[in-house]
């Protein structure tokens, strides 16, 4: 391992972790950072800790070039408390623990809920209510240079986290990606709503898109990407992640919904693997 990336991943249980981890164990070093430990990782790489105490998460950090940090409360509706704890107190920690260690960069689990409100228009709304029917294309595509425009604490905390990354950047030259990941879902098929036709972010797609960040020229200093396969119904202009990162997605959601298909208990926001304590997106 001693010519390849050490890589640390929190999160790496979840629906996004388990999607990129077979790629990450073949091209870098990989380590866990999570609560209880992450099975089939062996002890030298499997660490314990809680992104919401700083002193916790120091020994994880050590030695690593790059932090992938996809832990977090991953409801859109989380409340208050949990989000402050979890995802704002959460990220800083990311950051400051990476500043103190010398970590190169961090690979950011933003989300598509730092510009939610967007949903409230057409004609994003009908798309993601599958109502294809009201839709006239072509219509226009949201991009990153809209205003932020969150729809919860969870979609403000996103928010919050991309600025920080601009500020440790800046004036401490830590690198930050920042991925506003649509929706990767732990059966891979995106039929069952019309989210899932516009957000999907395949299973292949999300691991290559991470890989792109994590490997990202060394004088890509700060960005803020949308990252979703290369859907039908796609609402985000992925123009950026391709010209930036050299994303290419290989994936379409297709243009029409399932009536068999059924969203999984593990898919929605709400799910935690372990109740006291979040999981990745």
């Amino acid at each position: 391992m001693a010519d390849k990336k050490r890589v640390l991943v929190t999160g790496l249980s979840g629906l996004v972790g388990s999607a990129l981890r077979s790629e990450f164990e073949q091209r870098y070093e990989l380590s866990s950072l999570s609560r209880y430990g992450t099975e089939g990782i062996d002890d030298a790489h499997n660490f314990k800790g809680n992104i919401a105490e700083l002193d916790t998460i120091i020994p994880a950090f050590e030695g690593q070039h790059t932090v992938v940090h996809l832990a977090a409360d991953r409801s859109a509706s989380a409340d208050w408390e949990s989000a402050l704890r979890n995802n704002f107190v959460g990220v800083y920690n990311v950051y400051e623990a990476a500043k103190r260690t010398g970590v190169k960069r961090v690979v950011f689990g933003s989300s598509q809920h730092a510009i939610g409100g967007f949903y409230r228009d057409e004609p994003y709304r009908s798309i993601l209510a599958g109502e294809f029917n009201k839709v006239k294309r072509p219509f226009k595509l949201i991009d990153e240079t809209v205003p932020i425009r969150p729809d919860g604490y969870y979609g403000a905390s996103k928010a919050y986290a991309e600025g920080l990354g601009s500020y440790y950047s800046e004036w401490y030259g830590i690198s930050s990606i920042n991925i506003r990941i649509g929706w990767t879902i732990s059966t891979d098929d995106p039929t069952s709503n019309g989210g899932g036709l516009a957000m999907w972010l395949s299973h292949r797609d999300t691991a290559q898109i991470h890989v792109k960040a994590v490997d990202a020229p060394d004088s890509l200093m700060y960005t803020v990407v949308f990252g979703m396969s290369d859907n039908y119904w796609n609402i985000f202009s992925l123009d950026k992640a391709r010209m930036v990162l050299g994303y290419e997605p290989q994936d379409d959601a297709g243009k029409e919904l399932n009536p068999n298909a059924k969203m999984v208990e593990r898919d929605r926001t709400e799910y935690k693997q372990h109740e006291e304590d979040p999981e990745s997106y």
